[in-house]
């Protein structure tokens, strides 16, 4: 019976770090222009950002080669910030926008990025290990009409609920 467990869990976690269907991670990525301050322009919803507004997302490098992820947004509701830390590694080679991520424990969630502005790093399409997790992400808390439409029909090609999408306020 442990062993079945065992397999569960190995099965399990394994899942929450596959990449979904048709979603390819881009290759030529480069940690060092990736590293500092992301503003999250969209998403889909999900329990652990639900409320939050002037979300942001900074990336610092770890001692051990990983990435130190800190993730703040604003709970109107609440009128407080929240912020988790978390920590992130490559999981097949650090030329491939392909990391896992955890905030809490063992447990890690897939990390893709599957299109960036690779010349100078100013926008990222990121989704996690399936698609009911979708961020656009930017270096600035404005991005241009065409950017922001560009994300919805690839993402919506791609099999997102782009009709889903949440826009927010980062002021």
């Amino acid at each position: 019976m442990r062993l079945l467990l065992g397999i569960i869990l190995v099965v399990w976690v394994s899942g929450c770090v596959s990449i979904p269907q048709d979603v390819a991670p881009v290759d030529g990525f480069e940690l060092n222009k990736y590293l500092g301050k992301w503003y999250e322009i969209a998403r889909l919803d999900h329990s652990f950002e639900r409320g939050l507004d002037n979300v942001t997302a900074e990336y610092f490098l770890r001692d051990d080669g990983g990435v130190k992820v800190i993730n703040k947004g604003f709970l109107t509701a609440e009128n407080r910030w929240k912020e988790a830390e978390g920590k992130a590694y490559f999981v097949r080679n650090q030329q491939e926008g392909y990391l896992k991520v955890s905030f809490f424990g063992p447990f890690y969630g897939a990390y893709i990025v599957f299109e960036l502005d690779k010349e100078a790093y100013q926008y990222a399409f990121v989704t996690s290990y399936d698609k009911s997790y979708l961020w656009l992400l930017a270096r600035t808390p404005v991005v241009s009409d065409e950017l922001i439409n560009r994300f919805i029909q690839k993402s919506r090609n791609l099999g997102f609920a782009t009709d889903k999408l949440i826009f927010l306020k980062q002021d």
